[in-house]
């Protein structure tokens, strides 16, 4: 990493919650519910699944980090400045000197169409994290590690994760994100495999139906969470939408019906619900309580147009849940 990219207090304290994987800008219309062709005016944000559940987590008052890759370019300046001003530690974000930073574009159609289109070629250079380069003692001290599909696309990054799962050896809150998208894929098969494999690592998975059903083949969300079960995680999360979320253990099924708010940009809900989720997993709050914060967290992101500045406090989602006017379901 170059001298002015540098951490200016690199520090050895445990990472309450370590993520890892994909990492961009976002540029989304600040023109409401029109065509992104005539869109005119954007707003530049920090994205990216990895950089997003990080900022969520630090809201909530956790030690976060952050290991992906930019490139070497004013967007890669911008993501450290972001994060360091959002709160998350950006030591383990390298520059790769041949590849552009991603940016990503979305089209706000509210209350349910939010088309995202990727820039990320000739390949992003989230996907060029390697194991060799990984600080094995911060991912084996983590409280939490963060991983996603997303990262299993390509290599290296994907003997990168497999070796932090190594390093894990699937300690609890060993946690994977079944962010699927389909663009980063040759094939669904491909990503199906690469899940099933991954399963066999983690601890916990989330996901909401439809990337539940590329790592199961299960439509029906509890039988869904059996399955990921079956595989061996101790946690499944099955985001539903409008049908609330099911969280299911070996013991215990929590059914947590949907918190409602009149939806911006639904992009990015997930996000606040995985930062929330780790911070409730890490307060050792019962489960029940666990979902319906987390529910409150991604609800409130999806009615605001950012992502990762979006990200609600710890205050914020207990205010809402204690009571407030929504009236529209993510």
């Amino acid at each position: 990493m170059t001298d002015d990219l540098a951490h200016p207090n690199e520090r050895t304290e445990t990472f309450d919650v370590l993520t890892m994987g994909r990492m961009g800008v976002d540029l989304y219309p600040l023109e409401p519910d029109v065509a992104l062709e005539d869109v005119t005016t954007f707003g530049r944000f920090l994205g990216g699944t990895a950089a997003n559940v990080a900022v969520a987590a630090a809201r909530h008052g956790r030690r976060s980090g952050v290991i992906s890759r930019t490139g070497a370019d004013p967007f890669g300046r911008f993501i450290h400045r972001a994060l360091r001003e959002l709160g998350v530690d950006d030591r383990f974000v390298t520059p790769v000197p041949d590849l552009p930073t991603p940016i990503t574009f979305c089209e706000m159609r509210p209350p349910d169409s939010f088309p995202l289109w990727f820039y990320r070629w000739p390949k992003a250079p989230d996907t060029e994290i390697r194991a060799e380069e990984l600080d094995d003692a911060a991912i084996r001290s983590a409280r939490v590690l963060w991983t996603t599909l997303s990262g299993l696309s390509q290599e290296p990054s994907r003997s990168a994760q497999l070796h932090a799962w190594r390093v894990r050896e699937r300690s609890p809150l060993t946690i994977f994100d079944l962010d699927y998208r389909p663009t980063f894929w040759s094939s669904p098969d491909d990503a199906t495999r690469q899940a099933r494999a991954a399963l066999e690592w983690v601890d916990s998975a989330v996901g909401n139906l439809e990337e539940a059903f590329v790592a199961t083949g299960e439509h029906d969300g509890l039988r869904a969470a059996r399955a990921l079960l079956e595989r061996g995680v101790h946690l499944a999360v099955i985001k539903r939408g409008p049908g609330g979320v099911l969280a299911v253990t070996e013991d215990e099924v929590v059914d947590v019906p949907p918190f409602e708010v009149e939806v911006v940009n639904g992009l990015g809900a997930g996000d606040g619900f995985g930062g929330a989720l780790c911070h409730g997993l890490l307060a050792g709050w019962p489960l029940e309580r666990v979902m319906r914060f987390a529910n409150a967290a991604g609800a409130l992101v999806a009615s605001r147009v950012e992502c990762s500045t979006a990200m609600p406090t710890t205050a914020e989602v207990e205010e809402a849940i204690m009571g407030g006017t929504h009236r529209a379901t993510v």
